[in-house]
């Protein structure tokens, strides 16, 4: 027995443990106090030279101690690694300032915890760029705004690959963008947001291929060239050379950069070129070649080469000799790159900026969320999870309190996996996850129904935990397979919020089917076979399943359920832009100097906000770094800032709030990512259809689609309908998130009734396609309440027990469970009834859905 699943004990322990160190350490870390205990030798003399650097801190000459011990080794030519940290490796530099910049990165970064918390929870640092004046100088406004426009899309793809990182990246005026980071800290490292001002401009160049500077004073340089000096050699040396001023091309040759190791195991870029980037590289490097050939006769040595310098940003990275002409389909560049900085420079060369930036301000931005709206938060996510075990083990005992061990399991390994994608937690994100909690027993309540079918045939516990198994394992393995293929379109034709989500739903179905299919069967089959499991007590939602006439009341609840979307629609229509948020339609912001004895707290801010009619609001604090002056700035609506000044002023005299001016910034979330989040729905109820009618057949498949369409605009109608009208809720960001989520889940529960379906039709020879699909939806019926019952837990202790922003997220999933509920048993199984006008043998006409009789394929006699 344990011999049989030896590879899913080794597996399951290999995952869970690299998933929780991934999350150590749990908080951040003074960066003095961790250095310190990271010193692995002369520990006293380091310490002693931390004395002086936080002296030096303290003294005001340095602005932080990170800067101070960076500093204090310049000088004194110290090489930290080699005297305090031998164990930590650096790579092959030996230029001691050079390692110790690759040194404290590390432990800076090291310092941190691994999983930060977002700008909603723990703030964070902001900062603005500004287009370079000179590059725009004869642009005219639109054409300012063009270049604005384009200059925050890169910025948000340098900074958020993965879409995860969850930053707010906004335009203020005409000609600034602000970048406000989550779990990014300037105030120990000023300059961790150089690579984001960086234009990336690369150019291939001709390196002078017969004259080479001197260093004596006074030499010339040949026309046309500049002398440069190059990057760090393996030797921690550097070379001059003379350099053509004129590019022989630039980066638009370039398709795709990424980072990766070369044969020494030193991280280079791989860059990937165009079409026509590969014919142009072909003529460079055909013309270096001609050099290096007039170089051989000039000097007798066979191995001369000519170089070709790659240039970045103006400064010469590197210079390798050119033999024969290169037709292929890339090229490396080498230096002496840390893996973070290649990985860095790969992001940047593929989303360069045609305009040089500046950043003009830096500051301290405070949590956007107040401590009792945060509180609130955790308090309604761990009842809502508390909930859903609850469920669990009352309705099967020890069997639910196994699944409540493996949702702890998935847990872990969601946030170890979104550790290492470096991701950011918010606590809407900490809501979505606390809903995949409620949407992963779906998969165990799959089991267990299909163990009591068993069970009720008289078959004992183990054949019935191995028989439930196998026969659930290909319905949650479709269901599963749907909803990530619903996140590789999010992934592939999402960006920003949109692709982040579509990454973190990625990793919570991988990890519910891990936890499920491979831990948690492991587990129950250990219990069960070895004797330690007897009996798993079932409770009933239901004794018996019902005899409904399911299929009647399709036309019915379709003509309800698209008189909803209609009014909906219309709400829209009637509304215009008023329903979308501050992330959708930008505003003003205003900031305000107040009474710091006084300090307000944000929620009493939104409150006094609220009394006075006031929309949506996103206050919060902010501070320069390296001072201690502190001003409120509050984010509002078009136009409603002096209201917001007036009512705080009066609420909250002994503030002395004191406007400082009022901006108006620009959406953080464009009509781009808007209509990719559409394009992106629309493309998976595409695929869906397409898998579907693969894996069932055509009518399934359109039923499927139709089924997630009507959810997701059905969800809509109801947020616009009472959400909007009578709660008060503007469509944000996390509504996005939380409608995505609504496609995967939707298709979650009709994959379910389309199998049941599909078995029926195999045993059931003699029933109609009416009986067929009343029959299957009826013996579901039951599991399907009991499902959505444990997500619909989950969201409605969010909604009654959050605030602000996790209500209307929790309000659009609590709508979208119920929609998906009712679709599943009202209008997919209809419409798939319909296009097949209630025909079986239409249905049957597909190989996958033919019934077994019992003398088919019984012998080899009977073919």
């Amino acid at each position: 027995m344990i011999k049989r699943n030896l590879w899913k004990i080794i597996i399951s322990l290999a995952v869970v443990v690299f998933c929780a160190t991934s999350l150590v350490p749990l908080k951040d870390q003074e960066f003095i106090d961790f250095v310190k205990l990271e010193a692995s030798a002369k520990q006293s003399e380091f310490n002693a030279l931390m004395k002086e650097a936080v002296d030096l801190k303290d003294k005001g000459r340095a602005r932080t101690a990170y800067l101070a011990l960076k500093q204090l080794s310049s000088d004194r030519k110290i090489d930290l690694q080699k005297e305090y940290f031998p164990n930590i490796d650096v790579g092959r530099s030996k230029n001691p300032d050079t390692k110790n910049e690759i040194l404290l990165k590390h432990l800076l970064k090291s310092s941190k915890a691994k999983l930060q918390l977002g700008l909603d929870l723990k703030g964070g640092v902001a900062f603005t760029l500004e287009l370079d004046a000179k590059a725009i100088a004869d642009l005219d406004r639109d054409a300012r705004a063009d270049k604005l426009k384009k200059a925050q899309e890169i910025i948000e793809k340098r900074i958020n690959s993965f879409g995860v990182t969850e930053p707010i990246i906004r335009a203020v005026g005409d000609t600034r963008l602000e970048v406000q980071l989550p779990g990014v800290n300037t105030k120990d490292d000023p300059g961790v947001v150089d690579s984001l001002q960086k234009p990336a401009m690369l150019e291939f160049r001709l390196v002078h291929p017969f004259v080479y500077p001197t260093g004596q004073p006074g030499e010339q340089i040949p026309a046309g060239y500049e002398k440069m000096t190059s990057a760090e050699n393996d030797d921690g040396g550097t070379v001059d050379l003379f350099v053509q001023r004129r590019p022989l091309a630039d980066g638009k040759i370039i398709k795709r950069a990424y980072a990766s190791l070369d044969q020494w195991n030193r991280p280079q870029i791989n860059m990937e070129f165009t079409d026509t980037g590969r014919v142009k590289f072909a003529e460079i490097t055909r013309e270096v070649a001609r050099y290096s050939k007039q170089l051989q006769q000039q000097s007798g040595n066979p191995e001369a080469r000519a170089s070709m310098a790659i240039v970045l940003d103006g400064k010469l990275q590197s210079y390798p000799g050119v033999k024969d002409e290169i037709d292929s389909n890339g090229a490396e560049i080498t230096g002496r790159f840390t893996t973070m900085e290649a990985q860095n420079l790969a992001a940047v060369l593929n989303n360069p900026l045609d305009v040089p930036m500046h950043v003009r301000e830096q500051y301290e931005i405070g949590p956007s969320l107040a401590e009792d709206a945060i509180s609130s938060g955790l308090r309604a996510s761990i009842i809502g999870a508390a909930l859903v075990a609850a469920f669990m083990i009352m309705f099967y005992s020890s069997g639910g309190l196994l699944a409540v061990i493996m949702l702890g399991i998935n847990v872990v390994i969601i946030f170890g996996v979104m550790a290492n994608f470096n991701a950011t937690l918010t606590l809407p994100g900490l809501a979505g996850i606390v809903l995949t909690i409620g949407m992963a027993v779906d998969a165990n309540i799959l089991i267990f129904e299909r163990m009591r079918e068993e069970i009720r045939e008289g078959k004992s516990l183990s054949a019935a935990n191995h028989a439930g198994f196998m026969k659930a394992l290909w319905t949650i393995l479709d269901a599963h397979f749907v909803q990530l293929l619903i996140c590789a379109v999010m992934i592939i034709y999402g960006s920003g919020p949109i692709k982040g989500f579509g990454v973190t739903l990625a990793i919570g179905v991988c990890s519910t089917l891990f936890s499920v299919l491979i831990t948690g069967h492991m587990l129950l089959e250990l219990l069960v076979d070895g004797g330690v499991l007897k009996k798993i007590t079932m409770r009933h939602l239901l004794r018996k399943a019902p005899h409904w006439d399911f299929v009647k009341w399709g036309w019915k609840a379709l003509i309800a359920s698209w008189l909803i979307v209609a009014i909906g629609v219309g709400g829209i229509i009637y509304t215009g832009k008023a329903i979308y948020g501050i992330d959708f339609a930008g505003g003003d912001s205003v900031s305000l100097k107040f009474n710091k004895d006084k300090k307000v707290d944000t929620g009493a801010i939104r409150a006094a906000a609220t009394g006075a009619g006031i929309g949506e609001i996103m206050p919060a604090y902010v501070k320069d770094i390296g001072s201690d002056n502190e001003i409120l700035r509050v984010d509002t609506t078009y136009n409603d800032a002096p209201k917001l000044v007036s009512a705080l002023q009066a609420k909250f005299p002994e503030a002395n709030f004191q406007s400082l001016g009022v901006s108006s910034v620009g959406p953080s979330i464009g009509n781009e990512i808007l209509w990719k989040a559409i394009t992106a729905i629309a493309i998976a109820m595409l695929v869906t259809l397409l898998y579907i009618a693969f894996r069932f057949e055509l009518g399934f498949g359109i039923g499927a689609m139709f089924s997630s369409a009507h959810d997701v605009l059905m969800t809509v109608g109801v947020f616009v309908i009472i959400g909007h009208g009578f709660l008060g809720f503007q469509f944000t960001a996390p509504m996005v998130a939380g409608i995505l989520a609504i496609t995967g889940y939707s298709i979650n529960e009709t994959v379910v009734v389309f199998d049941r379906i599909r078995e029926e039709l195999r045993i059931n020879m003699t029933g109609s396609l009416k009986d067929i699909v009343n029959t299957a939806i009826n013996k579901v019926f039951a599991r399907t309440i009991m499902t959505s019952t444990t997500t619909l837990l989950a969201s409605l202790s969010l909604f009654i027990f959050g605030s602000g922003v996790l209500k209307e997220i929790a309000f659009t999933f609590t709508v979208g469970i119920i929609t998906s509920t009712f679709s599943a048993i009202f209008i997919s199984s209809q419409v798939f009834y319909w296009y097949h006008r209630g025909d079986r043998k239409r249905v049957e006409k597909h190989q996958d859905v033919k019934p077994t009789y019992e003398w088919t394929g019984a012998s080899k006699a009977s073919e």
